[in-house]
């Protein structure tokens, strides 16, 4: 018999796919040209005549004193074995040349996909790369390394270990399983996570030490109303906290915290579709919340799926606002975008660009976008 809780959300998705059809918010948004309007630029990390490798996908990018610092997995395709994560420093000359700086070879020599790196520069210590290594999502387990140079060179690899609240299938840590975590005022630091062998499940880890040891909070759900993954974690004050996450319900879910994190609200749905595709969300400094995502569902007409990427503002977390679109292209992929603000203001994005190359868009929000 189909859940109750179920059902509401079919008849819900489909009316929301209705009135999207009928009424898109992002129909009139101007597209992404470096130096008009809010874009100040946008480039591919590396051309597409000249790529390394056949694919790649799921970047991420962090601020260090020494500049921006960009990661991706890649190879011949996902899934892969030959699937390795890249690491690009932004200097006065450019993207530098990918690096392969992880891959997924085990002390038998037998070689696993990587996947998902995550970067992320603490106010205190070197920058962390949190990065997956195994053959499915279900069943990887999470690495990480730093690196005392900006990301010229890293420290050799290590497992972030287990904790039985995550399941008997698959007990593995994973760290921040696709963006960023935030910085708590004692200095831990707070990674959304989530799991994919029992249903998808959200939950936290945390660590106190720069990813020694962790505490798990969560699963905050039982994906028996939303399977939902990779949440984005926003912050209000030191202790409300909201995050958003993809789902396969075709909306971006929510839940929220009212005590730094310790404890979560029941997930629920946003005003927002989601085409079962990762998305990105940042807290600004001048308190407004910018999320990074596809405004689509999946099938139908021209954009569905990933064929658009679009940004959206908020200031309190419910009502947002799409003021962008990155992307649009029919038959194409742009997805799983990190973002980022940097020091001076600006925001920064990356995203997966046709799963061929990396793109950096750097907009200019000022006050009022």
């Amino acid at each position: 018999m189909i859940r109750t809780g179920m059902l509401l959300m079919v008849y819900l998705f489909m009316a929301f796919q209705s009135r999207l059809s009928a009424d898109d918010p992002t129909a009139q948004l101007p597209l992404a040209k470096p130096g008009e309007g809010i874009c100040v630029s946008a480039e591919l990390i590396y051309p597409l005549d000249d790529r390394p490798t056949p694919q790649c996908h799921a970047s991420t990018i962090a601020e260090t004193s020494g500049g921006l610092v960009a990661a991706w997995f890649a190879g011949s395709h996902e899934k892969n074995p030959d699937v390795g994560i890249r690491v690009s420093r932004l200097t006065d000359d450019g993207w530098t040349s990918p690096i392969e700086v992880a891959n997924g070879i085990q002390e038998d020599g037998k070689r696993f996909p990587c996947w998902n790196p995550v970067l992320f520069q603490p106010q205190k210590g070197p920058l962390l790369l949190f990065y997956k290594v195994g053959p499915s999502p279900s069943q990887w387990w999470g690495m990480m390394m730093t690196s005392e140079d900006h990301g010229r060179t890293w420290t050799s690899p290590r497992k972030l270990g287990s904790d039985a609240k995550l399941g008997e299938k698959n007990s593995h840590l994973a760290g921040p399983v696709k963006n960023k975590p935030i910085e708590l005022a004692d200095g831990s630091i707070l990674c959304g996570s989530s799991t994919e062998h029992d249903g998808w499940r959200v939950h936290f880890e945390l660590t106190g030490d720069l990813g020694k040891t962790w505490e798990v909070i969560g699963p905050i759900n039982d994906a028996s109303q939303f399977d939902a993954i990779q949440p984005s974690v926003l912050k209000y004050d030191a202790d409300r906290m909201q995050i958003l996450c993809r789902s396969r319900q075709g909306f971006v879910v929510t839940s929220w915290s009212e005590d730094g994190g310790a404890t979560w609200s029941q997930l629920s749905a946003t005003d927002l579709p989601n085409p079962n595709a990762g998305t990105d969300a940042v807290t600004l400094a001048d308190g407004r919340q910018l999320l990074v995502y596809n405004h689509t569902t999946r099938g139908g007409a021209f954009p569905a799926g990933r064929e658009m990427l679009n940004v959206a503002i908020s200031s309190d977390g419910n009502d947002w606002a799409p003021i962008l679109t990155l992307e649009k292209e029919d038959n194409s992929e742009f997805s799983y975008p990190a973002v980022i603000q940097a020091s001076d203001g600006r925001v920064h994005v990356t995203y997966t660009f046709k799963r061929v190359s990396v793109k950096h868009v750097v907009l200019d929000l000022g006050q009022n976008p």
